[in-house]
């Protein structure tokens, strides 16, 4: 019989038990050894907390090796990320999807939006990137108001220049290229 065991679990237990040996390490005298340990268990503990998977996917794109990137996300189960990543999985599907299927990008970003994205600046890059594909398909209105949510929750100001993009894309429509 073929049981799936969710890694987190895993994880998790073993950290566990890397904090108890620590603690039983400490306890014996061995205190460098326990110090040793501790930082194991800690590092095992973060692991089960943040997909590893997931920022490699997200370092790939950075490195546009898109291949690479889409055969890691695909060996990503989203029903197995917790449920502060499952809107970081589908934005990264969205942005792989970008060159082959703006109606598919479209979707995951939309997912993405439903699941739940951890900040708001998250949700303003998923709203950019929603007023482009609504640009690129000659909605202007969707556009411009997927623009001002993104403006209104981007309080940093780290998007200032992408949206001016998108608004200048709006103002001066060009034929998006797809790739087939």
């Amino acid at each position: 019989m073929n049981l799936p065991i969710d890694s987190r679990i895993l994880k998790i237990t073993l950290a566990a038990g890397a904090i108890a040996y620590a603690v039983q390490l400490f306890v014996s005298g061995y205190t460098g050894s326990g110090v040793g340990m501790t930082l194991i268990g800690i590092i095992i503990g973060l692991t089960a907390m943040r997909s590893i998977r997931m920022i490699l996917v997200a370092f790939r794109i950075q490195q546009q090796k898109l291949d690479k990137a889409r055969q890691t996300l695909s060996g990503i189960n989203p029903k197995h990320l917790w449920p502060g990543n499952r809107g970081q999985y589908w934005f990264l599907q969205g942005n792989l999807l970008l060159e082959s299927s703006l109606t598919e990008a479209e979707k995951a970003f939309r997912t993405a939006l439903d699941v739940g994205m951890k900040r708001d600046e998250e949700k303003a890059a998923v709203m950019l990137n929603l007023a482009a594909i609504q640009s690129s398909k000659r909605r202007t209105k969707e556009a411009k108001a997927l623009i001002a949510q993104a403006k209104r929750l981007d309080k940093k100001g780290m998007l200032k220049a992408d949206i001016r993009t998108i608004e200048q894309a709006i103002k001066n429509p060009q034929q998006v290229l797809r790739r087939r």
